[in-house]
């Protein structure tokens, strides 16, 4: 009886524990998507490279992401779905350009990226159950935002974009 009383005791912990986000993780809500994340682990990999990477960015009157209103006044509808899409765009097209000769900044990017890749996977999750609905205005943000990128040659669009990360974890977190 004792026996049976202990295992259901470890099976509800184990099972709590297992709702609960891990440690340094914040639960994001991107309409009705929720994402454990650390932004925290990622701020602290960028912010130690970030003094490197915005001195290599050699335009610095353009902005990729504060692009007037990019990330400003989204619908909460719409946040999935412009998540989705950045974390997709930093992933395909960001950090795979970022390379440099600092083999630490290079960790750095990579650490990041990773995290990228198993945030961008939980929201591919959500898109593919049709939690994450892309309106128009999305949509036009969005297409702004590669625009933006577009304009400029591949390997300094990638450092921009990376050195303005930032931009992103802050909107990110107001949005939370």
């Amino acid at each position: 009886m004792k026996g049976s009383h202990l295992f259901l005791y470890l099976f509800s912990m184990s099972c709590w524990l297992n709702l609960m986000p891990a440690a340094g993780n914040k639960i994001f809500h991107f309409g009705p998507c929720r994402i454990s994340m650390s932004v925290t682990e990622i701020r602290s990999g960028f912010t130690a490279i970030k003094a490197n990477i915005q001195a290599r960015d050699p335009i610095r009157t353009l902005s990729i992401l504060s692009y007037p209103h990019s990330l400003h006044r989204v619908k909460s509808s719409d946040r999935c779905c412009i998540t989705h899409h950045l974390f997709n765009f930093y992933v395909d097209k960001v950090f795979k350009h970022c390379k440099t000769e600092d083999s630490y900044v290079n960790r750095k990017i990579s650490s990041i990226a990773n995290s990228f890749l198993s945030v961008k996977r939980k929201l591919g999750q959500c898109h593919e159950q049709n939690k994450c609905m892309c309106g128009q205005e999305s949509a036009k943000k969005f297409k702004q935002i590669l625009v933006n990128y577009e304009g400029l040659n591949v390997t300094s669009a990638a450092i921009k974009s990376l050195g303005e990360l930032d931009i992103l974890l802050d909107w990110m977190e107001k949005s939370r």
